[in-house]
């Protein structure tokens, strides 16, 4: 098992994804590697020796190059995010712990269609297992159905629209629920069970299921996917409230 011990991790870039969403990648020595879907704690400590900590899920696939990253949405009341937006620059050092958690995980060895559900930042997890995926040459099919307010709300949509055009099983289903792209012919709505059962037909109700996101939207999401057939095995969730950062 992975130390649990607080590690300094160094900051070696940081990446816009959306006006209010970075990404962070960091070198931390000794780090023993992740699962898709673990998280880590993430201390910050001040000159008076207040401390703060708050949880923030790996987003990158599992490496063999002690590095990590964390994708990070501002939250203006926070603790921790708006100095790692406002304050944090290359080479500074913080103190992190992990990986945790085993039961939100994905194992590329899995042969079952993957289904992902995410809404806003909850798609930090879900990106990991999607680059996990194609690290491993998995050829499991895989469907990611999320709901973003805006398209310049999207993260990791570059990324997402040229791992999409592989052809190797990947889609990726978007709801924007306040601004829509011209022209735009998809959902505008907040993911409900008319939109994940369309979804299930993509994937078919062998499917493996990881929700992530708002706890609104993991609550009627699982709940919508066990009313559709699948078993609460088949259903894993991670929320986050509307408080943190």
């Amino acid at each position: 098992m992975a130390s649990i011990n607080w590690q300094l991790a160094t900051v070696t870039a940081i990446h816009a994804e959306t006006p209010h969403v970075k990404t962070i990648s960091l070198s931390v020595p000794g780090w023993t590697g992740h699962r898709p879907g673990q998280h880590v704690d993430v201390r910050l400590t001040a000159e008076d020796g207040y401390q703060a900590e708050r949880s923030y899920s790996i987003a990158s696939a599992p490496n063999d190059q002690h590095t990590i990253e964390l994708t990070v949405e501002r939250v203006p009341d926070g603790e921790v995010s708006p100095f790692l937006h406002d304050e944090l620059v290359l080479a500074d050092r913080f103190e992190l712990r992990g990986p945790i958690g085993g039961y939100f995980v994905w194992d590329a060895a899995a042969a079952d269609p993957l289904l992902l559900i995410s809404g806003g930042s909850g798609v930090v997890p879900l990106m990991a297992m999607i680059r996990h995926r194609v690290r491993a040459g998995s050829a499991a099919p895989c469907t990611l159905l999320y709901s973003s307010r805006s398209p310049d709300d999207v993260i990791y949509a570059g990324e997402l629209q040229q791992l999409a055009g592989r052809g190797d099983g990947l889609r990726v289903v978007e709801t924007f629920t306040r601004v829509q792209p011209p022209g735009w012919t998809g959902y505008a709505r907040r993911i409900d069970q008319a939109m994940i059962e369309d979804v299930l037909e993509m994937t078919g109700r062998m499917a493996q299921a990881f929700v992530c996101g708002p706890t609104p939207l993991v609550e009627s999401a699982a709940q919508a996917l066990v009313a559709l057939g699948l078993t609460p095995s088949q259903v894993k969730t991670e929320r986050f409230g509307p408080s943190g950062g």
